[in-house]
């Protein structure tokens, strides 16, 4: 009898403590979910070239790094918009009729599309100049609204400083630049005005497409002796149809950033696009974390800048790299 009596006691204990592990097991099975919520992220960039490829490929790779992985716990909507608004607008309004939870917008037309479609859906922004200027948020410091990101503003005094020693006997600059693209209109006044201070002159001409490129420095080419190019989305996705006409012409092409370079430009001192990419999956990451607002996070500068060279277009220019230049260089 008292033996049959601990039995039972025992039973609905075990009974009790079970009870209570299926319940603890529901609370983890829960959070565990949580954890695993499948975000939705559309992607959306201006046009297809090497600068804004790499801060796309950087991006995924930023978000990577913090445990969000397509195919587990993200599902990414990529659009390219091949530098047209309307395009533009209707992948805006496809990612708001989604419902994505954030939109990563690359360049500067890009961000302003989205911008004006959603006040709610958080947006990260990359390789935008100037998002002030754009009117993209209240302020760097303190955006206030539902966008931030990373910003690809130039050392252009710095870039004008290589320019000056890699072409010495330069008097005169030419630039082209896509009238429409608010980043490329504050980089080439802020070159301007320093390349002045250094007693240079600068020749301008601006462009509405790729079509325009041709004439533009065919109208600059007789007139200057070195081309500055700032990072423009028109030019970079054409450098080709520049330097064909700079090239013959014995004008190096100063660049804005290393892909420009690559593409054909003599050097740069610029930023890493990949890198910056990564910069802003980072900021993403803390979104979806709920770690962080857009209206409260700072616009973050290009950490990494680095001299690019490419060696085999200063052979055909006649142009020698000095040593201290090189010795730091990424070389092409």
């Amino acid at each position: 009898m008292f033996m049959s009596k601990k039995i039972k006691l025992l039973t609905l204990g075990l009974a009790a403590a079970l009870s209570v592990g299926i319940i603890a097991g529901c609370g983890s099975q829960n959070a565990a979910n949580n954890d695993k919520k499948n975000f939705k992220i559309g992607i959306v960039q201006l046009v297809e070239h090497n600068a804004l490829d790499a801060a796309n490929k950087g991006f995924v790779d930023g978000l990577k790094q913090r445990g969000y992985e397509e195919g587990k716990n993200i599902t990414i909507d990529r659009q390219n918009a091949q530098a047209d608004q309307s395009n533009l607008q209707n992948i805006g309004q496809r990612f708001v009729n989604d419902k994505v939870d954030l939109i990563c917008a690359i360049a500067t037309p890009a961000a302003q599309t989205v911008a004006n479609l959603t006040k709610d859906i958080p947006i990260v922004g990359t390789a935008i100049t100037d998002y002030e200027g754009a009117k993209l948020v209240a302020s760097n410091s303190a955006p206030k609204g539902n966008v931030t990101g990373t910003s690809d503003m130039n050392p252009v005094k710095e870039q004008i400083d290589l320019l000056m020693k890699l072409c010495p006997n330069a008097k005169t600059i030419g630039t082209i630049y896509c009238s429409s693209e608010v980043n490329s209109e504050v980089q080439v006044k802020a070159m301007k005005e320093y390349a002045e201070s250094k007693g240079l002159k600068v020749e301008i001409a601006t462009i509405s497409t790729v079509n325009d490129i041709q004439q533009a420095a065919q109208s600059l080419v007789g007139k200057v002796d070195v081309f500055y190019e700032p990072t423009d989305n028109i030019i970079a996705s054409a450098m080709p149809t520049l330097t064909a006409i700079t090239d013959p012409a014995k004008k190096p092409v100063i660049c804005g950033e290393p892909n420009m370079v690559k593409a054909g430009g003599l050097a740069t001192y610029g930023i890493d696009y990949y890198k910056l990419g990564v910069q802003t999956g980072l900021m993403a990451a803390d979104i979806l974390e709920g770690k962080a607002k857009p209206a409260d996070m700072a616009i973050q500068l290009a950490k990494d800048l680095k001299v690019t060279v490419n060696k085999t277009n200063a052979a055909a220019l006649g142009i020698t790299i000095p040593e201290d230049v090189l010795k730091d260089a990424d070389v092409l």
